[in-house]
């Protein structure tokens, strides 16, 4: 009998047949069942073109923060990043359509400069992640009222067209959502860079023994977060005639939950960036059905910290042996693409 040649096992797909991406789509599914059956008025096409726009920007801000989870931390200076842009857009032009492009080119620039400095605390001072970003948090706010004094000022006529008008009836904001969610997944997917990301928020010791820069890494995660928050500002004050210089408060438990909802390790590693896009749309429709069975407004975030609950419960139960066979494919994956890098 002739030895059979050895061949390597088929590679599955990391998309498809993620566990993240499994769970969120079936709940998802569920959800909308739910929908359909107790409360048909949350997935009319008026209330879906009313509400995709802010789960497209619940969208942004959870990609930004997944990021940030890949690589072992948390940035609570979301609030503070989606309002100052959101101030600054509003503000600095006092409704002059030709100062809106300074306004923003400055919003991205504070932006830049608030991840720089919360990449340097964690990733190279070593701070703990979660005193560096409220502290960073604090200081954003300092500036949002140096720069408003708590005043809401009304959106520019260019500003409201651009993010909060529509194209093929549907909302720019959500072409926004999905242009950034596809960079997203070529730059981590289909990249070294990405690849390397990845492979460092998994194990960091492990990263530095080959030689990949950690902290400067770290610091990029941070970086980018904060333009993805300096963004959905942008199209939130753009949106809201009116956006208040608290704008961004509500989104820093979402941003957690859609990323833990997402499947994304919170002790870091691979990131899900679809799976945390459909999260987005999963706790932004379970909001509207609960308004729409008469939850009060006061408890939405009970329901949104139930919701990250879930997500972690559901994460840390064994699933079956066919998923952890195709983790097992999946890590081997990962570890033949750190290797090759």
């Amino acid at each position: 009998m002739t030895a059979q040649p050895h061949r390597r096992p088929r590679q599955v797909s990391r998309f498809a047949l993620a566990k993240g991406f499994v769970t969120v789509v079936i709940s998802t599914i569920v959800l909308i069942g739910l929908c359909l059956t107790f409360a048909p008025s949350s997935v009319a096409a008026g209330a879906l073109a009313g509400s995709l726009p802010f789960a497209a920007i619940l969208m942004i801000v959870g990609l930004g923060q997944m990021l940030v989870v890949q690589q072992g931390g948390f940035d609570l200076s979301v609030a503070g990043g989606v309002s100052l842009s959101v101030v600054l857009a509003t503000h600095y032009p006092s409704g002059d359509d030709a100062q809106l492009l300074p306004a923003v080119l400055i919003a991205y620039t504070c932006a830049v400069a608030a991840g720089v400095v919360n990449g340097l605390l964690v990733g190279f001072v070593r701070l703990n992640a979660i005193v560096a970003t409220i502290g960073m948090n604090a200081l954003i706010y300092g500036v949002v009222f140096a720069v408003s004094g708590g005043v809401p000022r009304i959106t520019t006529d260019l500003l409201a067209q651009v993010a909060g008008g529509e194209s093929f009836g549907v909302g720019n904001a959500v072409w926004f959502a999905i242009a950034i969610l596809a960079v997203t997944v070529f730059a981590m997917k289909k990249t070294i860079w990405g690849r390397r990301f990845e492979a460092i928020g998994a194990n960091p010791l492990a990263a530095a023994a080959i030689g990949l820069n950690v902290r400067r890494h770290q610091m990029m995660a941070y970086v980018l977060a904060q333009l993805f928050y300096c963004s959905a500002g942008l199209l939130i004050a753009g949106i809201t005639t009116q956006p208040t210089a608290f704008q961004g408060d509500s989104l820093l438990l979402p941003s957690v939950a859609v990323v833990v909802l997402g499947g994304t390790s919170l002790l870091g590693g691979r990131g899900f960036p679809i799976s945390t896009a459909i999260a987005a749309l999963f706790l932004n429709q379970l909001s509207q059905f609960a308004f729409a069975v008469g939850v009060p407004y006061s408890a939405q975030t009970i329901i949104q910290a139930l919701a990250l609950g879930l997500g972690i419960g559901i994460y840390s139960i064994h699933m079956p042996s066919f998923f952890g066979k195709i983790n097992k494919l999946s890590n081997r994956e990962e570890e033949d693409d750190a290797i090759l890098s």
